[in-house]
């Protein structure tokens, strides 16, 4: 179970848009991450190495905890809400609850729970 100052700063450093970093302090070596129902992916340097390939295709991301983040020994529920602008000036509102099982002060499984549809870019209107 998280204590609640490892929790906050877990939160703390996803809204800093530290997506990778994240990942490299607060996931267990072997944990898993899975979209949806899709196939998880294994490892955090899997899951670092896909964050920052989503970083570097944005031009720019806003990451928003929504609160109250729900703690029920070691599983936790956070909801979250993410902008993204793309290169191409198009953007991407996305929001989704993250399920997880935390092994002390590490992350060890997280479930991402969003309706797919939200994944298409949308050009901004002039």
């Amino acid at each position: 179970m998280p204590s609640a100052e490892t929790l906050e700063r877990f939160i703390a450093r996803v809204e800093q848009n530290a997506h990778a970093e994240a990942c490299e302090e607060f996931y267990t070596v072997d944990s898993s991450m899975q979209e949806n129902q899709a196939e998880p992916r294994v490892g955090r340097d899997a899951h670092v190495a896909h964050e920052r390939k989503v970083m570097a295709m944005a031009k720019s991301i806003s990451s928003t905890c929504v609160r109250p983040v729900l703690v029920n020994g070691d599983r936790v529920v956070i909801r979250w809400i993410f902008d993204f602008e793309w290169p191409d000036g198009s953007i991407t509102h996305m929001e989704e609850l993250a399920y997880q099982r935390w092994e002390g002060e590490r992350i060890a499984e997280e479930t991402f729970f969003y309706d797919p549809a939200q994944r298409v870019p949308k050009k901004i209107q002039a």
